[in-house]
């Protein structure tokens, strides 16, 4: 206890290296994939190493921290339904432990969108100088079908990454909720003492995140 906060640790280390990673991966893929320069092969990789992040915090999401698990923060229309009509109230929350309601949904989107876009732009081509590892497998008319999905799955990626920016903002100035900085510590304070959830190693996650990008890269080298 530090003065009338309970410190509790709600998100281990691989869950935050995936969150902060992902962010740096994006940015640098959105950098490469509109640059007049050259940089799609570097923007190929970028994309495999989004889909091995994401595939993997897909496992973990089964197998992981207790916070970490969908099972924690997957709710039902009426809990989502509660939780933003407490929230357009400006209730205050200062026991929830994880992901709200709201925001186990939004991961879930993010996360779907994130897989929809990387697959695609396996299958992409530039039209000029670079196809994707996959893009023979479609064949031209089919490949760029799906580069035009991949472009159009850009656009919503970015809206969904701003609406989830904007919830985290709206937590932090009406709730009086920070959920920034234990995305960052791992620790969040409460004002009253609640259950630590269950962490697991994170040695854990980094294996499973070797273990897909391996396979990723097998299975693409088998494929070309």
């Amino acid at each position: 206890m530090q003065g009338n906060r309970y410190p509790v640790r709600v998100w281990d280390l691989g869950v935050r290296v995936f969150h902060w990673s992902l962010l740096v991966l994006l940015t640098g893929s959105w950098l490469t994939g509109t640059s007049e320069d050259d940089w799609m092969e570097v923007h190929q990789w970028l994309g495999i190493s989004v889909l091995a992040l994401v595939l993997s915090r897909v496992v973990w999401g089964f197998v992981g921290s207790e916070t970490a698990r969908f099972g924690h923060f997957i709710r039902g229309r009426r809990a989502v339904v509660t939780y933003l009509r407490g929230f357009f109230s400006f209730r205050v929350e200062h026991n929830r432990v994880g992901h709200n309601p709201a925001g186990g949904w939004s991961v879930l989107l993010l996360l779907g969108l994130l897989v929809a876009q990387a697959v695609t732009g396996l299958f992409s081509n530039d039209d000029v100088l670079f196809d994707g590892p996959l893009s023979g497998w479609a064949g031209k008319g089919l490949s760029d079908v799906i580069t035009g999905v991949h472009y159009f799955l850009f656009n919503v990626l970015w809206v969904a990454i701003v609406v989830h920016i904007v919830g985290a903002l709206a937590h932090l100035v009406f709730k009086r909720d920070n959920l920034i900085t234990p995305m960052i510590t791992g620790v969040k304070s409460y004002k009253e003492p609640v259950v630590a959830p269950r962490l697991r190693s994170p040695w854990w996650a980094a294996l499973i995140l070797v273990l897909i990008f391996s396979a990723l890269l097998w299975g693409l080298g088998q494929a070309i």
